[in-house]
C-alpha cells in the first residue's frame, strides 16, 4: 500500500458533500463498503515558498471499490514528535520533516503510510499548467497583488484557472477565515488537477517526471505516477470525494471521527503491537484532576509506551478511571498501563477502545497526576 500525504496546512465525524464545495453525494457510499479492500494512499504536503505556509492531504485510492478520496488534515491536528512531545501538525511538517511526521500520522491514524509527496507551489502551478489548466467553482474571488489589476481569480461557476492561479487560489485566506477555508480550496484544486492528468500510468508518470521535482525517498516518480493515473481515472468517472478530517480546539480528534477515517476511508484496523513493539494508547480524562491527561502521557511516555493521543475534557465524567483493551494479547501491557498511571489492577477491563490504539485509558476522579 502506498501512502501520501499533502501537507496544507480530537473526535468528530468527516465533512462531508453539501460542506465543502464541489463535494459529491457518494461518500457515504464509500464509508459503508465492507469487507477486505485494498487501498494506497498518498501523502501530500503543499508548502508555500512565499510565506512558509502548508497544507497537507492525503489521496486515498479504494482499488477494491474503485472509489477515491482526499482527506484534508487541519495544521491544528495535534501529533507526537520523535521524543514523544506533541506538536500541531503544521508545525511537524516545517520542525520535524516528512519522514517524522508521516510516522507520527501513520501512529496517530493507525494505518501505515509509506510515502510522501512534496509539492511546493512552483510545482503545484507547474502541474496544472501541464494538464492544460483546470476548472472548478470558486467560493472566493482571489485578488491581484498588483493593484488596479483584476482578481487572479473571479469567485463563481466554471472558473478555468491557470497554474498561477490555481496556487493563488489553493492558498488562499481572507482576513478572519479559518484554516478549514484555505484547506477545502487546496481539496478543491488536487480534486480538480486529478481530473486532469493521464488515467494511463505511463502518460501520469510522464507527467511527474516533467516536473523535475527531486522525489522524496519513500515515493519514486514511478510510483507517485502509478498512484495519480489511478486517482486520475475515478475522478474522471465521477467516483471521487474530498472530506474534511475536523479536529477539536485542542488539536485532538473525536473517536467517532477516529473510526471513520480508520475503518471507512482509510480501511485500517488496530494492529496489535508485536512483543518487541510498545503498545499504543489513548488518553482522555473524563473527571481527573486539571491537566491530567498530560500528567498521563508523560508518565506514560517515559515508561516506555506511545500515546497516541491525549484529550483534556471528553467522555461522560466518572469516579474510577479505566484502562481498557480490545486484544487479549494486550492484557499484560493494559496492566503495566494501569501500574504506571498507579491505578489498580480493577480498573483493567476487555473491551472496545479507541480505533487507533491498542489499550484505552479514562481518567476518573481517583486518578492521582501528581504521581
Amino acid at each position: 500500500m502506498v501512502l501520501v500525504i499533502a501537507a496544507a496546512g480530537g473526535v468528530g465525524y468527516l465533512w462531508y458533500a453539501g460542506k465543502l464545495p464541489g463535494l459529491s453525494d457518494s461518500a457515504g457510499d464509500q464509508a459503508g463498503a465492507g469487507g477486505p479492500q485494498k487501498r494506497d494512499v498518498i501523502v501530500v504536503h503543499l508548502r508555500e515558498t512565499k510565506g512558509g505556509g502548508t497544507s497537507t492531504a492525503l489521496l486515498v485510492d479504494n482499488e477494491t471499490t474503485k472509489k477515491g478520496t482526499t482527506v484534508l488534515l487541519p495544521n491544528s491536528l495535534s501529533v507526537s514528535t520523535e521524543d514523544g512531545a506533541s506538536t500541531t501538525l503544521g508545525k511537524s511538517v516545517t520542525d520535524e520533516g516528512s519522514d517524522s511526521t508521516r510516522d507520527s500520522l501513520s501512529t496517530l491514524l493507525g494505518s501505515k503510510i509509506q510515502g510522501t509527496w512534496r509539492l511546493d507551489t512552483p510545482y503545484l502551478e507547474n502541474l496544472v499548467e501541464l494538464v492544460g489548466g483546470i476548472t472548478l467553482d470558486t467560493d472566493a474571488s482571489v485578488p491581484s497583488p498588483q493593484k488596479g489589476e483584476d482578481p487572479l481569480v473571479k469567485q463563481g461557476k466554471d472558473q478555468i484557472l491557470s497554474g498561477q492561479a490555481a496556487v493563488a487560489y489553493a492558498t488562499y485566506r481572507a482576513s478572519g477565515e479559518a484554516q478549514s477555508k484555505q484547506l477545502a480550496r487546496f481539496g478543491q484544486v488536487m480534486q480538480a488537477a486529478l481530473k486532469k492528468v493521464s488515467s494511463d500510468t505511463k502518460g501520469a508518470t510522464s507527467t511527474v517526471e516533467s516536473l523535475a521535482q527531486i522525489p522524496d525517498p519513500s515515493l519514486s516518480e514511478q510510483q507517485l505516477g502509478a498512484s495519480l493515473a489511478r486517482l486520475a481515472g475515478q475522478a474522471k468517472s465521477g467516483a471521487y470525494d474530498t472530506a474534511m478530517l475536523p479536529v477539536q480546539s485542542d488539536g485532538t480528534l473525536s473517536s467517532q471521527a477516529t473510526d471513520h477515517v480508520v475503518k471507512d476511508i482509510l480501511g485500517g484496523t488496530v494492529k496489535n503491537s508485536d512483543k518487541n513493539t510498545a503498545p499504543r494508547v489513548s488518553v482522555t480524562n473524563a473527571g481527573g484532576p486539571k491537566d491530567g491527561s498530560g500528567a498521563a502521557r508523560v508518565a506514560l511516555v517515559n515508561g516506555g509506551f506511545t500515546v497516541v493521543t491525549a484529550t483534556e475534557g471528553g467522555g461522560t465524567p466518572q469516579s474510577a478511571s479505566r484502562v481498557t483493551y480490545a486484544d487479549a494479547a494486550q492484557a499484560g501491557q493494559a496492566k503495566e498501563v494501569a501500574k504506571t498511571l498507579g491505578l489498580p489492577e480493577t480498573a483493567v477491563r476487555k473491551g472496545k477502545g479507541a480505533a487507533n490504539a491498542d489499550i484505552t485509558v479514562l481518567l476518573g476522579s481517583d486518578y492521582d497526576a501528581t504521581g
